[in-house]
């Protein structure tokens, strides 16, 4: 089968999940391997399945993501992605479902992966100055750093790990 591993990563992330799936998937039949600006449109209309892998923005993939999925009409799609805010499985389907939403209905949704990332250090500075401006905000924000610091170990070698069966089951 002739598939594509596509990816949209800011911190990095995502791409390590990128690299995951092309692990765990035969060399022959690979189309193209690389960010969304950098896989061209011969390999997508040629593939038969597409690795699509994004981070999280505003509960969503991102918007270059979004577009290259809007175009994916009558192909096979594995949905990958990192979330920094936590491991609730069902803020991951939200995030998932929304993601999917931009999938042609012709297409297909042969699986799906999400797990925890880490987050950019601005992130915690931003809460960290939030709780000290607004002392009633404190708790709240006393759990978004204390996410914020579990984040940074992943993704981890388990994740990586459950990635590569779920690929490799298909």
């Amino acid at each position: 089968m002739d598939y594509v591993v596509v990816y949209d990563s800011r911190t990095g992330n995502t791409e390590a999940l990128a690299r995951a799936v092309a692990d765990a998937l035969p060399e022959e039949g690979r189309l193209a391997f690389g960010r969304v600006e950098e896989v061209g449109a011969s390999a997508l209309s040629r593939a038969e399945r597409v690795y699509a892998g994004f981070w999280t923005n505003r509960g969503d993939c991102s918007d270059g993501m979004a577009e290259l999925l809007s175009s994916l009409g009558g192909k096979e799609v594995f949905l990958f992605g990192t979330a920094g805010f936590g491991t609730d499985e069902t803020y991951f389907a939200g995030v998932m479902a929304r993601a999917a939403a931009h999938v042609p209905e012709s297409a297909k949704i042969v699986g799906t992966f999400m797990c925890q990332g880490r987050m950019p250090a601005s992130v915690r500075e931003r809460y960290e100055r939030q709780a000290e401006a607004h002392p009633v905000q404190a708790a709240r924000m006393a759990q978004l750093i204390e996410n914020f610091d579990v984040a940074l170990a992943h993704p981890d070698a388990d994740d990586l790990a459950r990635l590569r069966e779920k690929v490799s089951s298909l």
